[in-house]
């Protein structure tokens, strides 16, 4: 998938007005996936993604992580720092997430998401589920 393909899915899928509300709702959410994959995890998936979007995945990450100091937090903190990011409600945070990971499951491998979703605890799955 191309950069303007995903934008425009994201936008399309979230039923944002413009490409901007999308960029921003990618940036949020990968951004603060990227905190809490290891850099390997980081790496395999950014490589399928088009530039413009993959550096959002590991922009915020210091090269010096490890596995065991990899930022741990809940499915409930991601959406609460998707949210803080945007500067939008929970509600909104959780309907921009869902679209974000709905559209990056259409454009890497399913191999790729299975490795992100065995790198996580259970509870992020619902990440990958629709919103509702």
């Amino acid at each position: 998938m191309q950069y303007d393909q995903f934008v425009q899915r994201v936008q399309d899928v979230a039923g944002l007005e413009s490409s901007e509300e999308a960029l921003q709702s990618i940036e949020a959410v990968l951004a603060t996936l990227g905190e809490r994959v290891y850099r390997t995890e980081q790496s395999d998936l950014a490589a399928q993604l088009p530039n413009g979007i993959k550096e959002f995945l590991v922009a915020k990450q210091p090269p010096e992580n490890t596995p065991s100091n990899v930022q741990r937090f809940s499915v409930d903190e991601f959406y609460n720092r998707v949210g803080a990011r945007t500067r939008l409600r929970r509600s909104q945070a959780v309907e921009r997430t869902h679209a974000v990971m709905r559209v990056l499951q259409e454009a890497v491998s399913s191999g790729q998401i299975q490795d992100i979703l065995q790198d996580l605890p259970n509870e992020f799955g619902a990440l990958f589920q629709p919103a509702g």
